[in-house]
């Protein structure tokens, strides 16, 4: 009987962690996309305000996209690897 409750218990505790690598993979683009968003938001205003420093701007907001994305890729690959 003991057996049964602990390998009950032990499912229950897979399931959760499947659940969580769920939202977990799900929540890690949407914030690299509002990160990323916010770049673009900010990068616009920063070249309407000072178009002359333009290629500086974009440069360093697309080091920074680049770099957000790959944070967000490596979130998701961390939270489908948990579930094996």
């Amino acid at each position: 009987m003991i057996q049964e409750l602990s390998q009950g218990a032990v499912e229950a505790g897979y399931s959760l962690a499947k659940m969580g690598a769920g939202i977990g993979a799900g929540l890690a683009p949407l914030g690299a996309g509002l990160g990323i968003g916010k770049i673009g938001a900010a990068q616009a205003e920063g070249i309407a305000r000072q178009p002359e420093a333009a290629a500086e701007i974009r440069g360093g907001s697309l080091l920074l996209a680049a770099l957000i994305e790959g944070v967000a890729l490596f979130a998701v690959v961390v939270t489908l690897l948990a579930v094996l």
